[in-house]
């Protein structure tokens, strides 16, 4: 079965319309306080890959719900003025979810191309996911 729109297409047309970051430039925000980045993997993808400290996750499923404050899913943490970068596993979901929370109204987002993938082989920091009350385990090249 042919798609109308694969999801190539759909991953280029949001590319055309959104801000993308490099690792480099992403990294470089870590500390401004005016900066969240968004984990949208799946709770398994952080499991078996680890996280990016600081990050706030969101999983893909759930991101239209989160982002709107007419929701009964709403985060309060995307009602803050924050700069919101949103990362995945290889950079193809964040695409389409930065393009989606654009569109839905969400101001001043990005992603960081390459995702989770290129983040770990750029030896940026890293850590395990919590269990319990154990701290993060950060790891950096």
């Amino acid at each position: 079965m042919a798609m109308k729109t694969g999801y190539r297409a759909l991953v280029d047309e949001a590319m055309a319309e959104i801000r993308t970051y490099t690792v480099q430039q992403a990294q470089a925000k870590l500390t401004d306080p005016n900066v969240q980045l968004v984990d949208l993997r799946d709770v398994r993808e952080l499991e078996r890959e680890g996280i990016i400290p600081g990050a706030f996750h969101a999983p893909r499923g759930m991101i239209e719900f989160w982002v709107d404050p007419d929701s009964p899913y709403y985060k309060p943490v995307f009602g803050e003025a924050k700069e919101f970068i949103f990362f995945c596993a290889g950079g193809l979901r964040s695409a389409l979810t930065t393009k989606t929370v654009q569109d839905m109204g969400l101001e001043s987002v990005a992603h960081i191309d390459g995702g989770f993938a290129a983040w770990k082989a750029a030896g940026a920091p890293t850590a395990e996911k919590e269990s319990g009350n154990r701290a993060p385990q950060v790891k950096q090249r």
